[in-house]
């Protein structure tokens, strides 16, 4: 069995919110710190960010301001307004993961000291955090409050993006969450992760049937539809994490 510890989250936090309105559709981009080196991811970012705001879909991602991040953020920001847009990073990123645009200040309440953030009408809402499994945990709490259809698209990216998103898969394994998680495609970018897969699958390390865990598209349409019509894997494990 995969080992991914403790639950991030409190058993209450997994099931359906029990609000009777609607939850907006939330969904976090895992994705580049960098524009990487060919113009189609940065294009694949402004694309996923046109479809989301076509659907009235929020983002919630890393808080990053440059290279792919920032692109899917003011992209959306831009067409859909601030209140779409939820960045989450933290306090030791803010110097590497940003753009020039950081003039604001947000006065942070427990230390007494100002944080410089993103500019608000640019980037949309940027909460600062004490460290990386903060950020992991709040961006996924998000998702999994979202209303259906709600999930996880991985764009292209480095370590970050892979560990992201490995992470989220092993907690959908573990029964953590249900939400879907698919990989945009672009120019055979997953081609070698889905290889690797199919390859685990074949040698008994992955439960066939926990091969859809992870869903491939090739366009920024079809990744929220795999992600409105995602299905849990029956072979998922059954496990009661409690209040950990």
């Amino acid at each position: 069995m995969a080992s991914g510890g403790a639950s991030p989250f409190p058993v209450s936090r997994i099931a359906t919110p029990s609000s009777t309105t609607p939850n907006r559709i939330k969904i976090c981009v895992y994705c580049g710190s960098s524009a990487g080196t060919k113009p189609e991811h940065v294009e694949a970012a402004r694309a996923l960010a046109r479809a989301m705001a076509a659907e009235n879909i929020a983002l919630v991602y890393g808080g990053g301001t440059v290279g792919l991040m920032g692109e899917v953020a003011k992209t959306l920001v831009a067409l859909s307004g601030p209140d779409s847009v939820h960045g989450i990073i933290p306090e030791a990123l803010v110097r590497y993961e940003r753009d020039p645009t950081y003039t604001s200040k947000q006065l942070d309440g427990v230390t007494g000291t100002h944080l410089a953030v993103p500019e608000e009408a640019v980037f949309g809402r940027t909460t600062i955090v004490k460290d990386m499994h903060t950020r992991k945990r709040l961006m996924a709490q998000e998702v999994i409050e979202g209303g259906p259809g709600s999930g996880f698209i991985s764009l292209s990216g480095g370590y970050g993006t892979i560990e992201e998103l490995f992470e989220t898969a092993t907690w959908n394994q573990l029964g953590i969450h249900n939400k879907g998680i698919c990989v945009l495609n672009i120019n055979g970018f997953y081609d070698g992760i889905l290889a690797w897969i199919n390859k685990s699958v074949e040698e008994g390390f992955i439960h066939g049937e926990n091969k859809s865990i992870l869903v491939e598209a090739k366009t920024a349409e079809e990744a929220i539809t795999a992600l409105r019509d995602y299905k849990v894997s029956d072979a998922v494990y059954k496990l009661s994490w409690g209040n950990q």
